[in-house]
């Protein structure tokens, strides 16, 4: 008998299995598109850049490139939400992975670029969460998947808007879990350490651990795989950060200030 049961039914067998991807234009969201659509996944691909969804629509066949903003609420999912429905007749996973990201010092803060952030990684998902719950609930089966970051673990030199707004995902992400998952709605966090993207490569610093989009799908999908709660990659670094969340403040300071050199 398994000590650790999986909190999420494992998720194996890709094939036929109803996706809607937001946030899938470019970085971890363009290669989890690919690595879904190789799997045989049925796929809704959306993203502000239209033209950028349109060609990564045309890698994966079959998907359905549906642009959308996720700042304008929960009317702009359902705008799209209603025609993946009609197409399909459900969906079965959620994956909400859009997210911004500029580099802050706290001397640095501008209000409008902390609001951007916010709508962004936050509102859009709980945005997100709302259009689909419903549904997911009538149909009495289906999963719910965030993309946070790592950085929700400590606060971060840079980060001030940035980790705020992936930290408040946690918590969202676990009362989603704790309110959907007997009603059989699964529930994902995903958790990521340094990737390289178009966003990471405004970092001013060494990210230890730097890994792949490709290398990221592949340990989204594993977690999935799993049944796993929280996915958090790469494990050298994450369990790093996760003990930092724990460690007494006289610790955990100096060590980011070491780490980072801020």
């Amino acid at each position: 008998m398994r000590i650790l049961e999986p909190l999420n039914p494992p998720l194996r067998d890709w094939r036929g299995v109803r996706v809607w991807l937001v946030g899938a234009s470019t970085g971890i969201g363009a290669a989890l598109a690919r690595t879904l659509a190789a799997r045989g996944a049925r796929l809704a691909l959306s993203a502000r850049d239209e033209e950028r969804l349109v060609a990564l629509a045309a890698d994966c066949p079959g998907s359905l490139p549906l642009p959308m903003d996720v700042t304008r609420g929960v009317a702009e999912f359902a705008r799209v939400r209603d025609p993946v429905l009609a197409a399909w007749g459900g969906i079965d996973v959620v994956i909400l992975n859009a997210g911004t990201y500029q580099p802050m010092r706290a001397w640095e803060l501008e209000p409008d670029a902390v609001r951007t952030t916010l709508a962004v990684n936050l509102l859009g998902v709980i945005d997100g969460a709302t259009s689909v719950v419903p549904t997911l609930l009538a149909q009495g089966r289906g999963a719910i998947a965030i993309v946070g970051s790592v950085a929700a673990y400590h606060g971060l030199p840079q980060a001030a808007a940035y980790g705020p707004s992936k930290a408040a995902l946690v918590n969202f992400a676990e009362s989603l879990y704790l309110d959907l998952a007997p009603r059989g709605v699964a529930v994902h966090l995903v958790s990521p350490g340094f990737v390289a993207t178009r966003l990471t490569a405004q970092n001013r610093f060494a990210m230890p651990a730097l890994i792949q989009p490709e290398d990221a799908a592949a340990e989204i999908v594993a977690g999935f795989a799993r049944g796993d709660f929280e996915t958090h990659f790469p494990r050298r670094f994450t369990r790093i950060m996760k003990l930092l969340r724990i460690l007494p403040y006289r610790l955990s300071f100096p060590l980011v200030r070491r780490a980072t050199g801020a």
